[in-house]
């Protein structure tokens, strides 16, 4: 069973202890925001370690608050967050990645968002939508985060490139011409293992496709879907990607090197190609992703929730106004470029005037958030598996997809 299965079992087995215990607000608001307090925070992976130094920032403007901060590993943070949660010790304010949102709103160990004081419009219309269940709205966008095309522009003159692929058709014509160059693969994408999904999705996203819609029609097999499944894994057949990767694998060594030309990443990839191979500047560029029906990607990124029982609301609220704000935005993306979820913060300094920043800019505006569905990591499970069995030609794409239809299909929630 894989990690996120097991996770998912584990929430099930304690979504009835749950229920008894963060049945919304049972501290309620005792503690006034200017009272002097300590606020516990988790957050996870590199913006765990960054926002001790934000915290201490924040206690010097706000005496009376000690913000604790934990870092938390993202490879054990669900099963921390549901623990926590069945044992009512969430911590006041939490770092959630969309992945969990609908999951931990649905068992009600979420406050809702004050709609008054945080406003809608203010963020990215997908950093928003991850925040949403079932008519409300559980968390306030952090930072936002999608993926883009990378390529190499100095092997892309070398293989008679002279822009970056604009379609879905020369995206394919590119990676044959970089392999024929010199390059092992024209293209980087996943074949198998943990959210391979991920790299999927700017296949079926651009192809029109989707996999459980918002309704909660699955539609995991549908033409649109099985097309983009055909093209995704045509590069393994073809050879223009690798047909398995080990786990952990970087692929921004093998771009470095030239084994690799292309691939689909994130915003932190730009700091690990300038920090790692400073060598590489200026030979390697980002475009959007290549149009099928539409470019489109996917959404990413985190939100800051409140805990239902916290006794500290006023002023968790408060910290959560100051990280989301436009400034605390703008001084969080100076210190770890993580893509900022409030629009506002586009409008000044980096942000406004690097080429780079209106590409992730643009793919933002169309970027495709999942849909809220409490079983979400089990569902793209299976996918997962789909992806695999095409992949390794255990079974033609459309096949792979009918069974995983099938799977999923009694997982969703109408």
């Amino acid at each position: 069973m894989n990690r996120r299965a097991t996770t998912a079992a584990i929430a099930v087995s304690l979504a009835s202890a749950l229920t008894l215990t963060a049945c919304g607000g049972s501290g309620g608001d005792s503690v006034a925001a200017d009272a002097k307090q300590t606020l516990t925070v988790w957050a996870m992976g590199t913006e765990g370690e960054k926002l001790a130094d934000v915290a201490k920032v924040y206690e010097k403007a706000n005496p009376n608050i000690t913000v604790k901060v934990t870092p938390i590993g993202w490879d054990v943070a669900h099963q921390k967050l549901v623990a926590a949660a069945a044992a009512n010790k969430l911590p006041d304010v939490m770092q959630m990645g969309g992945s969990y949102m609908t999951e931990f709103a649905d068992m009600g160990a979420l406050e809702p968002v004050d709609t008054k004081t945080f406003k809608e419009k203010d963020y990215f219309p997908a950093g928003w939508e991850q925040g949403e269940y079932d008519g409300k709205t559980y968390g306030v966008p952090w930072y936002v985060d999608t993926r883009v095309l990378y390529y190499r522009t100095d092997l892309a003159k070398k293989a008679g490139i002279d822009k970056a692929p604009a379609t879905m058709a020369e995206l394919k014509t590119a990676a044959e011409k970089y392999q024929k160059a010199g390059s092992k693969y024209g293209l980087s994408i996943q074949p198998n293992g943990l959210d391979s999904v991920q790299s999927f999705y700017q296949f079926l996203y651009s192809a029109g496709g989707q996999i459980v819609t918002k309704d909660g029609e699955t539609v995991a097999n549908s033409p649109a879907a099985v097309k983009a499944l055909e093209n995704y894994t045509s590069y393994f057949k073809k050879g223009l990607a690798a047909k398995s990767v080990r786990p952990g694998y970087d692929v921004t060594k093998d771009f470095n090197t030239g084994a690799v030309a292309m691939f689909f990443g994130g915003p932190w990839h730009m700091g690990l190609l300038d920090d790692n191979y400073p060598d590489l500047k200026g030979k390697w560029a980002i475009a959007n992703v290549p149009t099928d029906k539409t470019s489109a990607s996917m959404a990413g990124g985190s939100a800051l929730t409140i805990s239902a029982d916290s006794e500290h609301k006023a002023a968790a609220k408060e910290l959560v106004k100051y990280l989301t704000g436009t400034k605390g935005q703008a001084d969080w993306y100076q210190r770890t470029k993580d893509l900022p979820a409030n629009m506002t913060a586009w409008s000044t300094g980096e942000l406004a005037t690097d080429p780079n920043m209106k590409v992730w800019k643009k793919q933002m505006e169309s970027a495709q958030v999942s849909p809220a569905q409490p079983k979400w990591s089990e569902i793209t499970s299976k996918i997962d598996t789909a992806i695999e069995d095409a992949a390794q030609g255990k079974a033609s794409p459309k096949a792979a997809l009918d069974k995983a239809q099938g799977e999923i299909e009694s997982l969703v929630q109408k």
